[in-house]
């Protein structure tokens, strides 16, 4: 199935239809399999950040702190 661009040209308004090329498509293609990877990361990051908070969370109530103390640190 091909992919296609519009290009339009801005002095007289006109847009065209325009097949991309093999090389466009790949160019394409590696785009999204780096933004797919970066979207990966940042969903562990943010999974890793939540579980860290639950582990400093429970620490300190291991000391002794109430809930509403922790929240005040």
């Amino acid at each position: 199935m091909p992919s296609y661009k519009i290009v339009v040209d801005c002095s007289t308004g006109e847009a065209s239809k325009i097949e991309l090329t093999a090389d466009e498509i790949a160019a394409m293609e590696a785009n999204a399999a780096k933004a797919e990877e970066e979207r990966v990361a940042a969903e562990a990051a943010a999974e890793k950040k939540a579980a860290d908070k639950e582990s400093g969370n429970q620490k300190l109530k291991d000391l002794g702190l109430t809930d509403d103390e922790i929240a005040a640190l």
